[in-house]
């Protein structure tokens, strides 16, 4: 989706983990190892874009992680979200930034249907990652997501 703003934009990004290992995806543009995720359209919750940014990218049904208190309150007009598991800022762009909603996610199936048949993807592991050359950003949460869902 194209910028909402022309400073600022929400977006969701995801770390799915599937039997001890985390999905990590080479961006098409930028060409380094990042989670799965995107812009949080303007309908929809950072929850929502957050699954449905997952199911576009790799065709994957996914369970967001939420180790927070469990709120049970429903009143109309009132739903609660599954917590992030961070919440950061970052540049993008000389003049363009990014606040991102920063999900784990549980994976029903391995089995990834890219959006795009040349994307790159790969389902690592703690060793895996331990010799990938990956920011400093990612690598923590992708270690963060391992260790919260791995059984």
């Amino acid at each position: 989706m194209a910028h909402i703003h022309e400073k600022v934009d929400f977006t969701a990004e995801v770390f799915v983990v599937f039997e001890n290992k985390v999905l990590l995806r080479k961006h098409d543009k930028y060409g380094i190892w990042l989670s799965v995720g995107g812009h949080i359209e303007l309908e929809e919750d950072p929850n929502q874009a957050a699954i449905r940014e997952v199911k576009e990218e790799v065709g994957l049904d996914i369970e967001l992680w939420d180790e927070g208190v469990q709120f049970t309150v429903q009143e109309e007009n009132f739903k609660n979200l599954v917590p992030p598991a961070a919440v950061c800022r970052m540049r993008v762009e000389p003049t363009h930034e990014h606040v991102t909603f920063v999900y784990f996610a549980r994976a029903t199936s391995d089995a990834v249907i890219p959006e795009k048949a040349d994307d790159e993807w790969r389902w690592v592991s703690n060793e895996d990652i331990a010799s990938m050359d990956l920011k400093d950003n990612v690598r923590e949460y992708a270690l963060g997501a391992l260790s919260a869902l791995s059984s």
